[in-house]
């Protein structure tokens, strides 16, 4: 009787092993590539290098989304760095409003599966975000786009990934995050209670 017990505690362990090592992994799976797209060579001086953005490469094989990861309270993400200003690195106007906008407005674009929940329902809408200790509020302005890329709405950029808050360097300031690391955060965002 002892030894059976033993096997079904030791088993219990190892399911709770299982269990703990695997969800991380369970919440990256959440959002799956719905496909590839082939990068092609952006015409000469049309792709937009600024804020060390990515040029599209001739070839290259790169993952599209439609889905974005599910919204909580505190929503996962990378901040990146993007510039909503006419001949930015953003490329085209934005989304919600057709409009640019300074660098100096905390302004965002989110990925497409969040972009697009509900019918745009984020479009002008402000969403807190908490990364390095602090928190500010922007407004969600434009998708960053994870279904399309390598073209010139897109300032021949690949297609974003599908956990993506693109900021404005108002945001990346209010974040109090030294200008030598912009461009890659991990950070929690939520929606603001209207």
């Amino acid at each position: 009787m002892k030894n059976q017990s033993c096997y079904s505690l030791a088993f219990v362990l190892l399911l709770f092993l299982l269990l703990v090592t695997k969800w991380p992994s369970v919440e990256a799976q959440s959002c799956r590539p719905s496909g590839e797209l082939k990068g092609t060579n952006p015409p000469p001086g049309q792709c937009n290098t600024e804020n060390d953005s990515e040029c599209c490469v001739k070839g290259q094989l790169y993952k599209t989304y439609t889905c974005s990861p599910q919204v909580s309270s505190r929503t996962k993400a990378k901040l990146t760095l993007n510039s909503f200003e006419e001949g930015g690195d953003g490329g085209g106007a934005s989304e919600c409003d057709n409009q640019y906008h300074s660098d100096d407005t905390p302004v965002v674009a989110v990925s497409t599966g969040w972009f697009k929940f509900n019918n745009m329902q984020r479009c002008l809408k402000d969403i807190n975000i908490y990364g390095n200790g602090r928190s500010v509020r922007a407004m969600v302005v434009d998708e960053c786009d994870s279904t399309i890329g390598c073209d010139d709405e897109h300032a021949y950029q690949p297609p974003c990934p599908y956990n993506i808050v693109d900021a404005s360097k108002a945001v990346w300031r209010a974040l109090e995050v030294p200008e030598s690391d912009w461009g890659d955060l991990d950070i929690y965002w939520s929606d603001v209670s209207q």
